[in-house]
């Protein structure tokens, strides 16, 4: 007999781990019509006709029952007669057409929806996330059909905590939060920056198995000055320059309160804040809130790993990463958070020595060298910049080239969102490095951002280069059958498992502590061999089991600091007594997986 229960977030759709899993049932309140244009409950014509007589449905459905697994089969056959009918066309249509066909599963069937992404998450991951989120961004309110989320703007001032309660939903573990002023590398995109939490929140479900139920992803509307968007009919967003201090920080105050109160519990990540705010709400609420930054946190995790592997790749023990010289390119929130983290890396192999940790990195923006001869030097900056003593025959703003050939660094690192900046000059430059197998980090989101392709790298800094970037690119064949390996360094090999690591501990906050354990543990997951051929991260097909892993590190490091406070029936205690492979099984018990639950309605 089942065992029945009120429907909760946690009731429908358990977390499953493996698709074997037998579904247990899940008590709904609604019937008829209302079921089917219901995303979360919707089966389409996947509801046995038992079901459709305990929903009031029949006849509201064709007469025939498609499986799910013909249901899945159909909607591939669809999205591949789709690649074949639009061959030929340019990137951006195809893409918004693949983007299209698949949110248009996402607002009707989201079981479906899901295990289609899992299943498939190399060829659909470029498009609800990076580099296609930035097109559909672009395009919002164009593209805009059915609401998704929340939308929190500066007319609401003083009404946030009653609204909070205005979301379905009675339990949310997880909240992406934008403002929409950088979005990307594209800029202040206002309200349309909403696509960037969806997607975020699309691969927190696929590959750290959230319950889709209990997500939310969130716009903070307080503006834009962004002249096109203003003067765009179309806009949806607030037509008004952005707010600026006390003003608007009281604004995101009001919203990590309501947040606080109503799920004292959910994981906040804030995404694609400009540079002064991602640093301003970090410090904010970082002891406060349990909450992280993932542009600056999360891209300086990966970076870090990636960083660490190169050590590997050169064929030299870990602790040699106290001596890679690394240049950084960019100094937004991005490139300042890879300096922060990789500077505590290098801190703690030199013996808690911070002056000596920051004499191998050079940090560069659009002015060029950054020095403490640099007058209204930004304050986040100051403490990489570097003595004009200690540097031979470089001053303050020398550019990018003159830094390269001088320094011959290990490393160039790219987190300016300058597309082509790594030109020909500069990557020639590197074969010149005073490592044997220097490496080439292009960053920026999205492609058209690059620093450089990845063609470009192996052909003018040459074959023996370790090549990584944060949007997709091909292999490059170098001919006699080897190719030059490309390494997506993506966040979303990291913050899936920073959250659901955070989520499951229980952790009151997230420290460096716990940001270092995930980078640490991606860095090592990629075997010797594998690493010293060129390749620092594993495949996405695997990012389930990378997630799991990483997340069992994040929640050990919280017990270890005495954060982890449990979550349900899990204890602190529990987790205390827990060994590394068993805090990797709990993580893994407790990914949801897309699996069509038995419907049962009750008044």
């Amino acid at each position: 007999m089942w065992n029945l229960v009120k429907f909760t977030a946690a009731s429908c759709r358990r977390s499953r781990w493996l698709s074997t899993a037998i579904p247990g049932p899940c008590i709904v309140h609604k019937r008829g019509a209302d079921i089917l244009h219901d995303p979360w409950f919707n089966k389409d014509t996947g509801f046995p006709l038992t079901e459709r007589d305990r929903l009031g449905i029949r006849g509201l459905l064709p007469p025939r029952v498609i499986s799910f697994e013909q249901q899945y089969a159909r909607f591939m056959e669809s999205y591949r007669s789709l690649e074949r009918n639009t061959h030929g066309q340019p990137d951006g249509i195809v893409s918004l057409a693949k983007w299209r066909i698949l949110n248009r599963l996402h607002d009707r069937n989201e079981t479906l929806y899901y295990r289609v992404l899992i299943d498939n998450i190399r060829n659909f991951a470029p498009i609800i996330y990076t580099p296609t989120v930035g097109l559909v961004c672009q395009n919002y309110s164009g593209l805009f059909r059915r609401p998704r989320g929340m939308y929190f703007s500066a007319k609401d001032k003083g009404e946030m905590m009653s609204m909070i309660y205005n979301w379905p939903g009675q339990q949310v573990d997880m909240i992406v939060l934008t403002d929409g002023s950088r979005i990307l590398g594209l800029g202040d995109l206002g309200v349309q920056g909403i696509g960037i939490p969806i997607g975020k929140l699309d691969m927190y479900v696929a590959a750290a198995g959230i319950n889709p139920q209990r997500i939310l992803p969130v716009m903070l509307d307080i503006g834009t000055n962004n002249e096109k968007l203003l003067n765009d009919r179309l806009y949806l967003g607030l037509r008004q320059p952005r707010l600026e201090g006390e003003e608007y920080l009281s604004i995101v105050d009001e919203f990590m309160e309501a947040v606080h109160t109503r799920w004292p519990k959910a994981i906040v990540q804030f995404e694609d804040f400009q540079m002064k705010w991602a640093f301003e709400t970090l410090q904010r609420y970082r002891k406060r809130f349990c909450m992280f930054n993932d542009d600056i946190q999360g891209t300086a995790g990966v970076a870090l790993a990636g960083l660490l592997g190169t050590v590997r790749a050169q064929g030299r023990p870990l602790s040699d990463f106290v001596n890679q010289k690394i240049v950084v390119v960019g100094a937004g929130s991005a490139g300042l958070g890879v300096l922060n983290m990789a500077i505590q890396a290098v801190s703690r192999m030199a013996g808690n020595n911070d002056s000596t940790a920051r004499n191998q990195f050079f940090l560069i923006d659009k002015d060029g060298l950054i020095t403490k001869e640099r007058t209204n030097i930004d304050p986040a900056a100051a403490p990489f910049a570097k003595d004009p003593r200690e540097l031979e025959g470089l001053s303050e703003g020398a550019n990018l080239l003159e830094v390269v050939k001088k320094v011959r660094p290990h490393v160039l690192l790219g987190l300016s969102g300058v597309g082509g900046i790594f030109n020909e000059e500069v990557l020639k430059a590197m074969r010149e490095s005073d490592s044997s197998k220097p490496a080439i980090f292009a960053m920026s989101n999205p492609t058209m951002n690059a620093e450089c392709t990845a063609a470009d790298a192996f052909k003018y800094a040459g074959e023996n280069i370790v090549f990584a970037s944060g949007s997709p690119f091909e292999n490059v064949a170098l001919g006699n059958g080897k190719f030059g390996h490309v390494n997506q360094a993506n966040n979303m090999y990291l913050f899936p498992g920073i959250g659901l690591g955070s989520l499951l501990s229980g952790a009151r906050y997230i420290t460096d502590g716990m940001l270092q354990a995930a980078a640490e543990c991606l860095a090592s997951y990629m075997t010797d061999e594998e690493v010293q051929s060129g390749i620092l991260y594993p495949s996405i097909d695997s990012i389930r089991e990378i997630t799991a892993e990483v997340g069992a590190a994040v929640l050990r490091s919280a017990v270890s600091e005495n954060l982890a406070e449990g979550h349900g029936d899990v204890g602190p205690r529990e987790l205390r007594l827990m060994a590394k492979e068993e805090t990797i099984e709990y993580i893994k018990r407790n990914m949801w997986f897309p699996i069509y639950s038995p419907l049962v309605h009750e008044k």
